[in-house]
């Protein structure tokens, strides 16, 4: 016994030593050619007061002077920085982009924050807070304002309270009808892994029959996300598994400390984060915001089922909007500025920075 529980702690001294070591939690410099940090240039990890709570952002940009654009990560209570690792999206290219991570949330997880304050209403206020706290520090009347999946639903509501303050929205994954969305995927992934005879799969998901609840049992989250990346329509169209496309690369990411990869995961998990999926359950985007001030873009993976591709469509065109624009990546899934970030790129330049929507699909 005391030979196998040597062995065990052996074991456990090592990984959590290879932890450690890819865990220094700086953010990398840009550099120039010479290896010198690039002039004029940002990488910073910081905390700020939000709302009188801490929270933590990452703010990167090869020119401080670009736009600013805040990214709303998805969840809930799930940063997305991480995934840059392996698919860099080229923001900090042409923006000066803040991925702050919410409250309660990597970073700004901590087991202080008063449950009460960990609400929908709570992080709409958070973003304009983080927004005005970027406006004020760059200089800025406006900024972009970019959101995907959970975060659109926050996003776009921060959009409506306080148009002044952005340029653009800008929703990747835009939640709509959440409930029913998640009724559509739920029979799409019955009706394809019946066609595949995959009877395992079947018998797992008849155990919840979703069509007939008015809210998604919670225990149903974990064989969710297992179903969809099986079948190409979670995280990304050709990420098949969640443990070795998010979980494993979250433990390799260099800028976070062991402490904070830890916390990533506690804040995933947390009781007030299912507590957010029900309250977004719960609302109908397409009657709380049917009206925005701004221009509005929307790309949207046409593997999508996370998010419905169709019901996105559909709330797009009810959407009040002086300038809008729609536009279906082919090749994705839940996440086009990871899984084709050429193409949001070349739309960021040509569209959103110009305030037109020409590359848009033509028959908005």
């Amino acid at each position: 016994m005391l030979i196998i529980l040597s062995i065990l702690l052996a074991f456990t001294l090592i990984i959590v030593a290879i932890l450690l070591a890819l865990s220094p939690g700086k953010p990398k410099p840009f550099l120039n050619e010479n290896g010198k940090v690039l002039a004029g240039s940002i990488s910073e990890k910081i905390h700020v007061s939000i709302n009188g709570v801490k929270q933590g952002m990452f703010i990167k940009s090869r020119n401080k002077a670009n736009p600013v654009l805040l990214f709303i990560h998805g969840g809930p209570g799930m940063p997305e920085y991480f995934l840059t690792q392996n698919y860099p999206t080229g923001l900090e290219d042409n923006f000066t982009v803040c991925y702050w991570e919410q409250r309660g949330a990597g970073l700004s997880y901590s087991s202080e924050i008063p449950s009460k304050t960990l609400t929908v209403e709570q992080l709409i206020s958070d973003t304009l807070d983080v927004t005005n706290y970027l406006r004020k520090r760059f200089g800025q009347e406006k900024i972009y304002l970019m959101a995907h999946s959970w975060g659109s639903f926050i996003g776009i509501q921060a959009a409506a309270c306080a148009p002044e303050m952005y340029v653009a929205y800008i929703g990747i994954a835009q939640i709509s009808r959440p409930l029913e969305s998640e009724k559509l995927a739920y029979k799409y992934m019955m009706e394809q892994y019946t066609i595949a005879e995959d009877k395992r799969m079947v018998q797992k998901l008849e155990k919840f029959p979703i069509p007939e609840f008015d809210t998604v049992p919670n225990s149903y989250r974990s064989l969710r996300d297992e179903a969809m990346h099986k079948l190409g329509i979670g995280t990304m169209h050709n990420m098949k598994s969640v443990v070795s496309g998010i979980f494993l690369p979250s433990w390799k990411f260099p800028e976070y400390t062991l402490s904070e990869k830890i916390n990533i995961w506690r804040g995933k998990w947390s009781a007030h984060s299912i507590n957010l999926w029900n309250q977004m359950l719960a609302t109908d985007l397409t009657a709380k915001v049917p009206k925005l001030n701004i221009p509005v873009y929307f790309f949207h993976g046409i593997h999508d089922y996370t998010c419905s591709y169709a019901l996105a469509k559909d709330y797009f065109e009810e959407l009040q909007a002086p300038l809008k624009g729609f536009y279906t990546f082919e090749r994705s899934a839940h996440s086009p500025l990871f899984e084709e970030p050429e193409k949001m790129q070349n739309i960021l330049m040509k569209d959103v920075l110009v305030g037109v929507n020409n590359l848009a699909d033509k028959n908005e």
